[in-house]
């Protein structure tokens, strides 16, 4: 089977005894206190998929990796009716992300619930590759783990999967930082879903990267951790050839979709 485009470790971890692969009509019925909606950036499908959850889930709360809270706080209800106008409000282009046509059907699912976003300041997740994590994270860094190394063969396959993820083109001295940035930013995003929570009530819905919806290190199994009283659904989204089998996942449910068409992201590499 080709490597699905998503950095997702080799370790065999515990995965929920319910968690299995199901298809969109699934997300017609999902719930949960906070729901996790895994993607692959650039896949068209996985937002579609998003947004039909959130129309199911109809939350009282949406936190995006992709907005900063500033972003979040210029969006109102005309700008959401206004595809052109919200992505030039949000300075999406300039960000960096895949063209805000493919997530649009997620802001036009929101209806009026509560936008958070969950984006670290460049400048924190730079000082968490070399700080101690609890330093930069804050007084509540031990609710989400971060007071505690990881195991010593974790880190050291973590650090491997960072390799690959980036092309085999890192230094080998930034590949501890590397993994301690995934690290404070998985529970930056399970910290901000969290106070959604507590502020709305619930449910809330996380639209992340599949790499952060993962139910063993990852968004959801910080919000556990931090609230074991919240219930906690984590979406992974993936990507395979027509008839690989992928296998069980580390998600309480899964979607997989054929590869969207991309150039190769290491070409500059070879």
């Amino acid at each position: 089977m080709k490597r699905l485009l998503l950095g997702l470790l080799t370790i065999a971890f515990a995965y929920p005894a319910l968690a299995e692969e199901v298809t969109p009509e699934a997300l017609d019925a999902i719930s949960g206190d906070i729901v996790v909606l895994g993607e692959i950036h650039d896949n068209p499908l996985h937002h579609l998929n998003q947004a039909r959850a959130i129309r199911s889930l109809k939350p009282r709360a949406v936190v995006f990796e992709q907005l900063t809270p500033g972003q979040a706080a210029k969006i109102t209800p005309a700008l959401l009716n206004d595809e052109k106008a919200l992505g030039m409000t949000l300075g999406w282009e300039q960000a960096g992300w895949p063209d805000f046509a493919i997530y649009y059907p997620i802001f036009a699912a929101l209806g009026d619930a509560k936008i958070y976003g969950a984006a670290q300041p460049r400048d924190v997740v730079r000082a968490a590759m070399s700080k101690p994590l609890p330093e930069v994270f804050g007084a509540d860094a031990a609710a989400y783990g971060l007071d505690q190394p990881y195991p010593e063969a974790l880190q050291k396959q973590l650090e491997e999967e960072a390799q690959v993820d980036h092309c085999n083109a890192l230094p080998p001295a930034m590949l501890p930082g590397m993994v301690a940035a995934q690290r404070f930013r998985d529970a930056a995003f399970a910290r901000v879903a969290v106070q959604a929570l507590k502020e709305t009530g619930g449910p809330v819905a996380v639209i992340t990267g599949s790499g952060h919806a993962r139910t063993d290190l990852a968004v959801p199994a910080l919000i556990r951790k931090a609230d074991p009283a919240a219930k906690v659904v984590a979406l992974g989204q993936v990507e395979a050839e027509p008839g690989d089998d992928p296998g069980a996942l580390p998600y309480d449910l899964w979607i997989v979709t054929p590869p969207t068409p991309r150039e190769d992201p290491c070409a500059a590499f070879k």
